[in-house]
Parts: structure tokens; sequence; C-alpha cells
């Protein structure tokens, strides 16, 4: 957890700045981050960063197009040194929230990061952002980013008991609230959202700030918007890749490889890790050069570091049962390999 003397020097930031633009990693916990902390000081403009490792410097023309004053930046791992230098040359305050446990640091950002606090909880941005702004009318904004995140946050109870049509019963785990509840599939909903065009998204973000129950988004992705429309398209493929994907349950491996129009690694490999919770889950996202890879299981960080630098080019990190790899596609199989040799 933040300090409380980091809440109050993010709430400063919060205050000083005018013109915010906030970007966001492109998940529901990123999303929620943003639309909490925006809610809250009521001014700002929302990106999400779908480039990955690091903040493309493409997304500076948006800082002068915008003219923002302060630049947020919210669950992203890794910054790049191109993107601080820039931000930096543009005499613009930079903060960045997050929770990853990186070794990347910069003198001049500000940075808050619940891995460093030291109790390996590590919240993620959502928890943070509500405990920085403490708007209870937000508090269902908030377990929705921190369940996406695999992530019980200490006022679910609470959540409960305002919310009890969506709360589910007897949820033990993050994930039981994220699979088996009806919040969870707003998280879920909201999560295919994002996969959704530049424009579209956009329009997700200003309809979420102005939203003020669950109702009324269940309401909206149950119609015929473009929100409800993508979501129900994207869950149907969803849908066939993870029975798919079942088929391929191992020993101690579930190794699934697919293709297409649809880069969803992470999402499947979040519902198989649940499925299979005793089992290395590895979904890789082929698209005929490189790979995007997910995976999941008991300490799974420390396996792919200890395989990965047989993979040169290859990158990879993230939380400790929850990685992110990227590696040629034709290195997939010997990286299959690679891994039941280390088991």
């Amino acid at each position: 957890m933040l300090t409380d003397k980091e809440i109050n020097e993010i709430k400063d930031h919060l205050e000083s700045a005018q013109n915010p633009l906030f970007f966001y990693d492109n998940d529901a916990d990123g999303l929620m981050s943003y639309i909490i902390l925006r809610k809250f000081i009521g001014r700002g403009k929302g990106v999400a960063v779908r480039t990955h490792p690091g903040v493309d410097v493409g997304y500076l023309r948006k800082i002068q197009e915008l003219k923002a004053d302060y630049v947020f930046v919210l669950d992203q791992p890794i910054l790049g040194e191109n993107f601080v230098k820039e931000v930096r040359d543009m005499g613009i305050p930079l903060v960045w929230i997050d929770h990853h446990d990186t070794e990347e640091s910069y003198e001049d950002v500000f940075t808050y990061n619940s891995a460093k606090s030291g109790d390996k909880k590590a919240e993620p941005v959502t928890y943070l952002s509500y405990k920085i702004t403490g708007r209870k009318e937000d508090m269902w904004f908030a377990v929705i980013g921190c369940v996406a995140d695999n992530f019980m946050p200490d006022f679910y109870d609470e959540f409960k008991e305002k919310y009890k049509m969506f709360a589910g019963k007897d949820m033990k785990k993050p994930f039981d609230v994220y699979y088996k509840s009806g919040i969870g599939s707003l998280a879920r909903a909201l999560g295919f959202g994002l996969m959704d065009s530049v424009t579209h998204v956009v329009y997700l973000q200003n309809f979420l700030l102005e939203c003020s129950s669950p109702e009324i988004l269940m309401q909206e992705i149950d119609s015929y918007s473009n929100f409800g429309k993508k979501y129900r398209e994207i869950k149907t493929k969803y849908d066939v890749l993870v029975n798919k994907a079942k088929k391929d349950v191992g020993d101690k491996i579930l190794f699934f490889i697919y293709g297409g129009d649809l880069s969803i690694s992470s999402e499947i490999s979040n519902e198989l890790y649940y499925l299979y919770p005793d089992k290395i889950t590895v979904v890789a996202y082929d698209n005929g050069g490189i790979s995007n890879l997910s995976l999941r299981g008991n300490n799974v960080r420390e396996l792919i570091e200890k395989i990965l630098p047989d993979f040169p080019g290859s990158t990879g990190g993230g939380h400790r049962d929850a990685v992110g790899v990227r590696l040629r596609s034709a290195d997939l199989e010997r990286f299959k390999e690679s891994i039941y040799m280390k088991l």
C-alpha cells in the first residue's frame, strides 16, 4: 500500500493539474483507475495504451494535441527512456502510479508503486486510486478493477452490502467474483470493450464518467450500443477459444496456441488458470511472426526468468504468478520444451 504521504502527494498533483492527460494500461484495472481519478478532479482526458513494452513515443502527440499540463501514467510496468525524455523536454510533470515489480526508475518522474512497499500485496492501481480519492460512490468501479486484476479488496464486504444483486454468494477468491458474479460480468465486458476501435473506447470512457450505477452499465451491455455489440461479438469468439484450449490440458502444463484476428491471450489464460490452478497455463497468440504469450501459475515469473535468456530477442515480465512474454513464433515449440524441462 502507498503511505499517507504518497497519497497526499498524488492528491496534490491531481489538484495542481488543470488539463491532465491520463495514459492507462489497456485493461479493466487501467480503465477503472482512470475513471476513478478523472471523476475525482472532474477534468482531463484518458488514453488507453496498447503498445508493449513501454509507452510508444507515438502517444506523445496526444500531449501536444490536448495541450496537457500534466501527464499521469497508470498501471504501466514500463515507461521507456524515450517516452520519459520527450515528456521531460516538454517541461511537463510526469506522475507514474503502478503496482508491478519493475526495475525501471527515473529521478525526474514522480513514481508511486505499491509493489515497493514491502508487504508483497502490490495492490492494483484501481485500489490505490480508490484509496486516494475515497469517493464511496465509486466503490463499484474499484471492485471491477480489483477483481479483474485478481485482487480481493478489503472493502468488498461493504460493496456486497450495498450491491447485493451484483456481489454473488460465497465469494472466497477474487476470481470467484470475476467469473461467478454480476460485478465480475461487468468487469469482463469492460475488458472486451477496450478491444474496440479508439473511437468506441473514447465513447465508453465518456459513458462511464456519467454512469452512476452497475445497473445502468448492465443495461448498456445488454443494449444495441457499439459497446454491447462488441462485447457479444468478442464473447462468442472467446468462448470458442476457451473450449478449444481445454482439450490441451496436460499433467503439469496447459499450452494452447491460436491465431486469427483476436489477441486475447491474457483473458483466456486467466480463466484457464482459474479452472486448472494446479497447472502452468501458457496461452500463445501467434500472429505469424511474433507471438504474445500469457503465462499463469505458481511463481511462473521465476520460471520464465530462467528460460528467456535462451531466446534472443524475447521479452517478458509481470507479477509472481502472472507474466507476459513476446518471442518469435518459430521458437514456440522450443519454448514449450524448455518449460517442461524446468518443471
